[in-house]
């Protein structure tokens, strides 16, 4: 189930829920060495333009969140769509090997990630899922750290189990919420 809808509709933020083609594991999306064959970054970005028709946006404020394999391809859409996009939120996702070095932003990008440490489907160390190699939640931290040109250490954790840079490149930040003994877990919204 989706936890963002209850907290954002409120809001008025207008959101959009799309599923991805069928694949070889049936609905996914193309995380480059899996999946589907569909641009989904051509998709992603079509459908924020057919968002903007119907709906009265901010084009500067336009996030990307996701989960599971949506989560792994909102750090697709963060590597490549970042000229769409203001800021990535994928959960129970992280980085593949396959993405890493050809993951460069067209400007900084702020990604707040959620990930748990009992996660069984996408390993929090790492490791083999599939066809896909996850790099592990801190490797991806580190990783969009230096992606984003961030100076210094991360902060602390916090009681939401939180930490972030916040000395990056453009202003933005990059943040990873662990939690201890979480699961397979869409994140907070």
């Amino acid at each position: 189930s989706n936890p963002y809808k209850a907290v954002i509709d409120p809001e008025g933020v207008v959101s959009a829920y799309p599923d991805g083609a069928n694949g070889t594991n049936g609905t996914g999306w193309n995380l480059g060495p899996c999946c589907t064959t569909t641009d989904d970054v051509a998709f992603a970005k079509a459908l924020v333009q057919d968002v903007e028709k119907l709906a009265c946006i901010d084009p500067k404020r336009v996030y990307a969140v996701g989960y599971s394999l949506g989560g792994g391809m909102v750090h697709v859409l963060a590597c490549q769509a970042a000229d769409v996009f203001a800021a990535a939120s994928p959960a129970a996702a992280d980085l593949v090997k396959d993405n890493v070095d050809s993951c460069k932003p067209a400007r900084p990008i702020t990604v707040f990630t959620f990930r748990g440490t009992a996660d069984t489907a996408v390993p929090y160390a790492g490791g083999s899922i599939g066809t896909l190699t996850n790099i592990g939640a801190q490797a991806t931290f580190q990783k969009w750290s230096a992606i984003n040109q961030c100076t210094g250490s991360p902060s602390a954790e916090d009681s939401n189990g939180c930490s972030t840079y916040s000395s990056c490149a453009g202003g933005i930040q990059v943040t990873l919420c662990t939690k201890q003994g979480g699961g397979h877990d869409p994140g907070t919204a």
